[in-house]
Protein backbone atom coordinates (compact mmCIF):
# COMPACT_ATOMS: atom_id res chain seq x y z
CA UNK A 1 0.00 0.00 0.00
CA UNK A 2 1.14 3.54 -0.67
CA UNK A 3 2.68 5.51 2.19
CA UNK A 4 1.80 9.09 3.11
CA UNK A 5 3.15 11.51 5.71
CA UNK A 6 0.89 14.13 7.25
CA UNK A 7 1.12 15.50 10.76
CA UNK A 8 -2.37 15.58 12.35
CA UNK A 9 -1.36 18.70 14.26
CA UNK A 10 -0.14 20.67 11.23
CA UNK A 11 -2.20 23.90 10.99
CA UNK A 12 -3.27 23.43 7.38
CA UNK A 13 -4.45 19.89 8.03
CA UNK A 14 -6.33 20.98 11.16
CA UNK A 15 -8.28 23.56 9.17
CA UNK A 16 -8.99 21.31 6.19
CA UNK A 17 -8.02 17.61 6.27
CA UNK A 18 -10.08 16.73 3.20
CA UNK A 19 -7.42 17.37 0.52
CA UNK A 20 -5.13 14.89 2.30
CA UNK A 21 -7.93 12.32 2.43
CA UNK A 22 -8.53 12.83 -1.30
CA UNK A 23 -4.84 12.24 -2.12
CA UNK A 24 -4.70 9.13 0.03
CA UNK A 25 -7.96 7.72 -1.36
CA UNK A 26 -6.70 8.15 -4.91
CA UNK A 27 -4.01 5.55 -4.05
CA UNK A 28 -6.54 2.88 -3.13
CA UNK A 29 -8.84 1.62 -0.42
CA UNK A 30 -6.03 1.46 2.15
CA UNK A 31 -2.86 3.49 2.72
CA UNK A 32 -0.11 3.59 5.32
CA UNK A 33 -0.10 6.76 7.47
CA UNK A 34 3.54 7.21 8.43
CA UNK A 35 2.81 9.56 11.32
CA UNK A 36 0.61 6.95 13.00
CA UNK A 37 2.60 3.91 11.81
CA UNK A 38 -0.74 2.41 10.87
CA UNK A 39 -2.76 1.22 7.89
CA UNK A 40 -5.83 3.35 7.25
CA UNK A 41 -9.06 2.58 5.41
CA UNK A 42 -10.01 5.61 3.38
CA UNK A 43 -12.70 4.56 0.88
CA UNK A 44 -16.35 4.21 1.82
CA UNK A 45 -16.43 0.52 0.92
CA UNK A 46 -13.30 -0.27 2.95
CA UNK A 47 -14.36 1.72 6.02
CA UNK A 48 -17.85 0.21 6.15
CA UNK A 49 -16.53 -3.32 5.61
CA UNK A 50 -13.86 -3.05 8.32
CA UNK A 51 -16.26 -1.52 10.83
CA UNK A 52 -18.48 -4.60 10.44
CA UNK A 53 -15.79 -7.28 10.19
CA UNK A 54 -15.83 -9.42 13.36
CA UNK A 55 -12.25 -10.50 12.70
CA UNK A 56 -11.34 -7.06 13.99
CA UNK A 57 -12.42 -5.21 17.11
CA UNK A 58 -11.76 -2.55 19.71
CA UNK A 59 -10.37 -4.64 22.56
CA UNK A 60 -6.59 -4.88 22.57
CA UNK A 61 -5.21 -8.43 22.12
CA UNK A 62 -3.62 -9.54 25.42
CA UNK A 63 -0.19 -10.02 23.88
CA UNK A 64 -0.23 -6.40 22.70
CA UNK A 65 -1.13 -4.94 26.07
CA UNK A 66 1.58 -2.91 27.81
CA UNK A 67 1.80 -1.85 31.46
CA UNK A 68 -0.05 1.36 32.27
CA UNK A 69 2.24 4.08 33.65
CA UNK A 70 1.53 4.63 37.34
CA UNK A 71 0.49 8.24 36.87
CA UNK A 72 -2.21 7.21 34.34
CA UNK A 73 -3.67 4.30 36.30
CA UNK A 74 -6.83 6.19 37.47
CA UNK A 75 -7.74 7.11 33.89
CA UNK A 76 -7.25 3.61 32.47
CA UNK A 77 -8.97 2.00 35.45
CA UNK A 78 -12.13 3.74 34.26
CA UNK A 79 -11.49 2.99 30.58
CA UNK A 80 -11.00 -0.71 31.35
CA UNK A 81 -14.76 -1.09 31.84
CA UNK A 82 -15.87 1.01 28.85
CA UNK A 83 -18.08 -0.84 26.38
CA UNK A 84 -16.47 1.32 23.68
CA UNK A 85 -13.20 -0.55 24.29
CA UNK A 86 -14.67 -4.04 24.83
CA UNK A 87 -15.80 -6.93 22.67
CA UNK A 88 -18.39 -9.66 23.30
CA UNK A 89 -19.45 -11.06 25.65
CA UNK A 90 -18.86 -8.08 27.99
CA UNK A 91 -19.70 -5.57 25.27
CA UNK A 92 -22.95 -7.36 24.42
CA UNK A 93 -24.08 -7.37 28.05
CA UNK A 94 -23.25 -3.70 28.72
CA UNK A 95 -24.65 -2.43 25.42
CA UNK A 96 -27.87 -4.37 25.96
CA UNK A 97 -28.38 -2.73 29.35
CA UNK A 98 -27.81 0.76 27.95
CA UNK A 99 -30.10 0.19 24.97
CA UNK A 100 -32.98 -0.36 27.37
CA UNK A 101 -32.89 3.39 28.03
CA UNK A 102 -32.50 4.37 24.38
CA UNK A 103 -35.93 3.23 23.28
CA UNK A 104 -37.54 5.18 20.47
CA UNK A 105 -40.31 6.33 22.80
CA UNK A 106 -37.91 7.70 25.40
CA UNK A 107 -35.77 9.44 22.80
CA UNK A 108 -38.81 11.01 21.08
CA UNK A 109 -39.97 12.36 24.43
CA UNK A 110 -36.86 14.56 24.55
CA UNK A 111 -37.89 16.42 21.37
CA UNK A 112 -40.02 19.06 23.15
CA UNK A 113 -37.34 19.40 25.84
CA UNK A 114 -34.64 20.11 23.28
CA UNK A 115 -36.90 22.65 21.55
CA UNK A 116 -37.77 24.39 24.82
CA UNK A 117 -34.13 24.47 25.90
CA UNK A 118 -33.06 25.88 22.53
CA UNK A 119 -35.62 28.68 22.86
CA UNK A 120 -34.37 29.51 26.35
CA UNK A 121 -30.80 29.73 25.12
CA UNK A 122 -31.75 31.91 22.14
CA UNK A 123 -33.64 34.22 24.51
CA UNK A 124 -30.37 34.77 26.37
CA UNK A 125 -28.27 35.60 23.28
CA UNK A 126 -26.45 38.94 23.68
CA UNK A 127 -26.92 41.78 21.20
CA UNK A 128 -23.31 41.89 20.11
CA UNK A 129 -20.94 39.21 18.80
CA UNK A 130 -20.83 36.04 20.89
CA UNK A 131 -19.52 32.47 20.77
CA UNK A 132 -22.36 30.20 19.64
CA UNK A 133 -20.52 27.16 21.00
CA UNK A 134 -20.69 28.45 24.57
CA UNK A 135 -24.13 30.02 24.23
CA UNK A 136 -25.89 27.21 22.36
CA UNK A 137 -23.91 24.18 21.16
CA UNK A 138 -22.40 23.14 24.48
CA UNK A 139 -25.36 23.55 26.86
CA UNK A 140 -27.92 21.57 24.85
CA UNK A 141 -26.29 18.12 24.68
CA UNK A 142 -24.80 18.18 28.17
CA UNK A 143 -28.10 19.19 29.79
CA UNK A 144 -30.09 16.62 27.80
CA UNK A 145 -27.74 13.74 28.59
CA UNK A 146 -27.70 14.81 32.25
CA UNK A 147 -31.50 14.57 32.26
CA UNK A 148 -31.38 11.19 30.55
CA UNK A 149 -28.98 9.81 33.12
CA UNK A 150 -30.59 11.61 36.03
CA UNK A 151 -27.61 13.65 37.26
CA UNK A 152 -27.99 17.28 38.39
CA UNK A 153 -27.93 19.51 35.32
CA UNK A 154 -26.75 22.45 37.42
CA UNK A 155 -23.36 20.69 37.39
CA UNK A 156 -23.17 21.05 33.61
CA UNK A 157 -20.05 23.23 33.74
CA UNK A 158 -18.20 20.60 35.78
CA UNK A 159 -19.40 17.82 33.50
CA UNK A 160 -18.13 19.71 30.47
CA UNK A 161 -14.73 20.35 32.02
CA UNK A 162 -14.24 16.76 33.16
CA UNK A 163 -15.41 15.36 29.85
CA UNK A 164 -13.24 17.66 27.74
CA UNK A 165 -10.19 16.78 29.83
CA UNK A 166 -10.77 13.04 29.52
CA UNK A 167 -11.51 13.11 25.79
CA UNK A 168 -8.27 15.05 25.21
CA UNK A 169 -6.39 11.83 25.95
CA UNK A 170 -7.38 10.60 22.49
CA UNK A 171 -6.12 13.66 20.62
CA UNK A 172 -2.90 13.83 18.64
CA UNK A 173 -1.74 16.87 20.65
CA UNK A 174 -1.60 14.86 23.92
CA UNK A 175 1.05 16.14 26.35
CA UNK A 176 2.03 15.43 30.00
CA UNK A 177 -0.04 18.45 31.04
CA UNK A 178 -3.09 17.08 29.22
CA UNK A 179 -2.51 13.70 30.89
CA UNK A 180 -2.36 15.30 34.34
CA UNK A 181 -5.61 17.19 33.74
CA UNK A 182 -7.28 14.05 32.44
CA UNK A 183 -6.35 12.09 35.55
CA UNK A 184 -7.55 14.86 37.87
CA UNK A 185 -10.85 15.12 36.00
CA UNK A 186 -11.23 11.33 35.96
CA UNK A 187 -10.98 11.24 39.75
CA UNK A 188 -13.42 14.13 40.16
CA UNK A 189 -15.85 12.58 37.68
CA UNK A 190 -15.61 9.19 39.40
CA UNK A 191 -16.30 10.70 42.82
CA UNK A 192 -19.26 12.68 41.47
CA UNK A 193 -20.83 9.67 39.78
CA UNK A 194 -20.17 7.41 42.78
CA UNK A 195 -21.92 9.84 45.11
CA UNK A 196 -24.87 10.20 42.77
CA UNK A 197 -25.19 6.44 42.41
CA UNK A 198 -25.48 6.19 46.20
CA UNK A 199 -28.20 8.85 46.11
CA UNK A 200 -30.13 6.89 43.48
CA UNK A 201 -29.74 3.65 45.41
CA UNK A 202 -31.60 5.32 48.27
CA UNK A 203 -34.12 7.09 46.05
CA UNK A 204 -34.56 5.53 42.58
CA UNK A 205 -36.10 7.65 39.82
CA UNK A 206 -37.16 7.28 36.19
CA UNK A 207 -33.68 7.69 34.74
CA UNK A 208 -30.91 5.60 33.24
CA UNK A 209 -28.76 5.47 36.37
CA UNK A 210 -31.65 3.99 38.34
CA UNK A 211 -32.17 1.41 35.59
CA UNK A 212 -28.49 0.48 35.66
CA UNK A 213 -28.54 0.21 39.45
CA UNK A 214 -31.43 -2.23 39.16
CA UNK A 215 -29.34 -4.26 36.71
CA UNK A 216 -26.42 -4.14 39.13
CA UNK A 217 -28.57 -5.82 41.76
CA UNK A 218 -29.16 -8.79 39.46
CA UNK A 219 -26.44 -11.37 39.98
CA UNK A 220 -23.84 -11.22 37.22
CA UNK A 221 -25.47 -8.37 35.31
CA UNK A 222 -23.43 -5.28 36.17
CA UNK A 223 -20.56 -4.57 38.55
CA UNK A 224 -20.19 -1.29 40.41
CA UNK A 225 -17.06 -0.45 38.41
CA UNK A 226 -18.95 -1.08 35.16
CA UNK A 227 -21.81 1.08 36.38
CA UNK A 228 -19.49 4.00 37.15
CA UNK A 229 -17.64 3.72 33.84
CA UNK A 230 -20.83 3.39 31.81
CA UNK A 231 -22.24 6.59 33.33
CA UNK A 232 -19.02 8.48 32.59
CA UNK A 233 -18.86 7.11 29.04
CA UNK A 234 -22.44 8.14 28.28
CA UNK A 235 -21.88 11.64 29.63
CA UNK A 236 -18.66 12.01 27.63
CA UNK A 237 -19.94 10.49 24.39
CA UNK A 238 -23.38 12.03 24.80
CA UNK A 239 -22.20 15.58 24.41
CA UNK A 240 -18.69 15.80 22.91
CA UNK A 241 -19.61 14.76 19.36
CA UNK A 242 -22.90 16.66 19.35
CA UNK A 243 -21.19 19.91 20.34
CA UNK A 244 -18.78 19.56 17.42
CA UNK A 245 -21.59 18.61 15.04
CA UNK A 246 -23.72 21.63 15.96
CA UNK A 247 -20.73 23.94 15.55
CA UNK A 248 -19.56 22.38 12.28
CA UNK A 249 -23.14 22.29 10.98
CA UNK A 250 -23.91 25.93 11.75
CA UNK A 251 -20.62 26.96 10.16
CA UNK A 252 -21.60 25.11 6.98
CA UNK A 253 -25.13 26.53 6.98
CA UNK A 254 -23.88 30.10 7.34
CA UNK A 255 -21.17 29.72 4.71
CA UNK A 256 -23.54 28.07 2.21
CA UNK A 257 -26.66 30.11 2.88
CA UNK A 258 -28.77 27.24 4.23
CA UNK A 259 -31.92 28.70 5.82
CA UNK A 260 -34.05 25.58 6.41
CA UNK A 261 -33.26 22.23 7.99
CA UNK A 262 -34.96 18.84 8.36
CA UNK A 263 -33.85 15.28 9.11
CA UNK A 264 -32.32 14.85 5.64
CA UNK A 265 -30.46 18.13 5.96
CA UNK A 266 -29.06 17.15 9.35
CA UNK A 267 -27.85 13.84 7.94
CA UNK A 268 -26.09 15.68 5.13
CA UNK A 269 -24.40 18.05 7.58
CA UNK A 270 -23.22 15.05 9.59
CA UNK A 271 -21.83 13.46 6.42
CA UNK A 272 -20.07 16.59 5.20
CA UNK A 273 -18.15 17.50 8.36
CA UNK A 274 -18.44 14.85 11.10
CA UNK A 275 -17.09 15.34 14.63
CA UNK A 276 -15.01 12.13 14.68
CA UNK A 277 -12.57 11.44 11.87
CA UNK A 278 -10.63 8.37 12.99
CA UNK A 279 -11.76 5.16 14.73
CA UNK A 280 -9.29 2.27 15.12
CA UNK A 281 -9.65 -1.51 15.07
CA UNK A 282 -7.34 -4.32 16.23
CA UNK A 283 -6.85 -7.34 13.95
CA UNK A 284 -7.72 -10.57 15.77
CA UNK A 285 -6.66 -13.13 13.16
CA UNK A 286 -4.47 -13.19 10.10
CA UNK A 287 -6.59 -11.79 7.30
CA UNK A 288 -6.43 -10.30 3.81
CA UNK A 289 -8.39 -7.08 3.35
CA UNK A 290 -8.63 -5.27 0.03
CA UNK A 291 -5.58 -7.15 -1.33
CA UNK A 292 -3.41 -6.41 1.72
CA UNK A 293 -2.34 -8.96 4.34
CA UNK A 294 -2.65 -8.26 8.07
CA UNK A 295 -1.48 -10.24 11.08
CA UNK A 296 -3.08 -10.62 14.48
CA UNK A 297 -2.14 -7.60 16.60
CA UNK A 298 -2.02 -5.12 13.71
CA UNK A 299 -4.15 -2.00 13.91
CA UNK A 300 -6.22 -0.40 11.17
CA UNK A 301 -7.69 3.09 11.35
CA UNK A 302 -11.06 3.77 9.75
CA UNK A 303 -11.12 7.35 8.45
CA UNK A 304 -14.83 8.10 8.77
CA UNK A 305 -14.71 11.60 7.32
CA UNK A 306 -12.76 10.40 4.28
CA UNK A 307 -15.33 7.67 3.62
CA UNK A 308 -18.10 10.27 3.78
CA UNK A 309 -16.55 12.19 0.88
CA UNK A 310 -15.68 9.25 -1.33
CA UNK A 311 -16.76 10.15 -4.90
CA UNK A 312 -17.36 6.43 -5.58
CA UNK A 313 -20.12 6.54 -2.96
CA UNK A 314 -21.43 10.09 -3.38
CA UNK A 315 -21.58 12.17 -6.54
CA UNK A 316 -20.06 15.64 -5.98
CA UNK A 317 -19.27 14.62 -2.39
CA UNK A 318 -18.34 18.11 -1.18
CA UNK A 319 -21.76 19.55 -2.07
CA UNK A 320 -24.68 19.91 0.34
CA UNK A 321 -27.47 17.79 -1.19
CA UNK A 322 -29.97 16.64 1.46
CA UNK A 323 -31.91 14.50 -1.03
CA UNK A 324 -28.85 12.91 -2.64
CA UNK A 325 -29.55 9.32 -1.52
CA UNK A 326 -26.64 6.93 -1.61
CA UNK A 327 -25.25 4.73 1.17
CA UNK A 328 -25.43 5.58 4.86
CA UNK A 329 -22.65 7.83 6.06
CA UNK A 330 -20.08 6.46 8.50
CA UNK A 331 -20.16 9.29 11.06
CA UNK A 332 -21.71 7.13 13.79
CA UNK A 333 -19.44 4.16 13.12
CA UNK A 334 -20.77 0.75 12.22
CA UNK A 335 -21.11 -2.84 13.30
CA UNK A 336 -21.55 -3.71 16.97
CA UNK A 337 -19.94 -0.42 18.00
CA UNK A 338 -22.41 1.75 16.09
CA UNK A 339 -23.13 4.74 18.33
CA UNK A 340 -25.96 3.92 20.76
CA UNK A 341 -26.73 7.62 21.09
CA UNK A 342 -27.18 8.26 17.36
CA UNK A 343 -31.00 8.64 17.56
CA UNK A 344 -30.69 11.12 20.44
CA UNK A 345 -27.95 13.08 18.66
CA UNK A 346 -30.04 13.34 15.48
CA UNK A 347 -33.07 14.49 17.49
CA UNK A 348 -31.01 17.13 19.31
CA UNK A 349 -29.55 18.42 16.06
CA UNK A 350 -32.76 18.74 14.07
CA UNK A 351 -34.74 20.38 16.90
CA UNK A 352 -31.96 22.72 18.01
CA UNK A 353 -31.06 23.85 14.50
CA UNK A 354 -34.69 24.43 13.56
CA UNK A 355 -35.11 26.75 16.54
CA UNK A 356 -31.86 28.55 15.76
CA UNK A 357 -32.79 29.18 12.13
CA UNK A 358 -36.36 30.24 12.87
CA UNK A 359 -35.46 32.53 15.77
CA UNK A 360 -32.32 34.03 14.25
CA UNK A 361 -32.90 34.64 10.52
CA UNK A 362 -30.17 37.31 10.58
CA UNK A 363 -27.55 35.00 12.10
CA UNK A 364 -24.15 35.53 10.49
CA UNK A 365 -20.49 34.96 11.17
CA UNK A 366 -18.78 37.71 13.14
CA UNK A 367 -15.31 36.36 12.32
CA UNK A 368 -13.84 33.50 10.33
CA UNK A 369 -14.17 30.29 12.40
CA UNK A 370 -11.05 28.24 13.09
CA UNK A 371 -10.93 24.52 13.80
CA UNK A 372 -9.28 23.39 17.02
CA UNK A 373 -6.21 21.18 17.29
CA UNK A 374 -8.18 18.15 18.50
CA UNK A 375 -7.60 15.42 15.88
CA UNK A 376 -8.83 12.64 15.66
CA UNK A 377 -11.86 14.75 16.49
CA UNK A 378 -12.82 17.72 14.32
CA UNK A 379 -14.47 20.75 15.85
CA UNK A 380 -14.21 24.50 16.13
CA UNK A 381 -12.28 26.53 18.70
CA UNK A 382 -15.18 28.97 18.77
CA UNK A 383 -17.97 30.18 16.50
CA UNK A 384 -18.32 33.92 16.78
CA UNK A 385 -21.67 35.14 15.39
CA UNK A 386 -24.14 37.99 15.55
CA UNK A 387 -27.90 37.77 15.25
CA UNK A 388 -28.43 40.86 13.11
Amino acid sequence: MQRFSQSPTEPGFIQNPYPFYDRARAAGDLFWWEDYKMACAVSHRAVTAILRDRRLGREIPPEKATPVPAHLEPFYAIEAHSMLELEPPRHTRLRGLVLRAFTSRRIAAFGPEVTALAHQLVDAFPSGPFDLLDAFARPIPVIIVARLLGVPEDRADDLLTWSNDMVAMYQARRTPRIEARAVASTLAFRDFITAHIETRRRAPADDLISQLIAAEAQDGKLSTDELITTCILLLNAGHEATVHTIGNGVRLMLKRGITEIDEDGVEELIRLDPPLHMFTRWVYEDVTLFDHDFRRGDQIACLLAAANRDPEAYADPGAYQPLRGGPANTSFGGGIHFCVGAPLARLELVNALRVLLSRCPGLRLAEAPQFANVYHFHGLEKLMVTTG
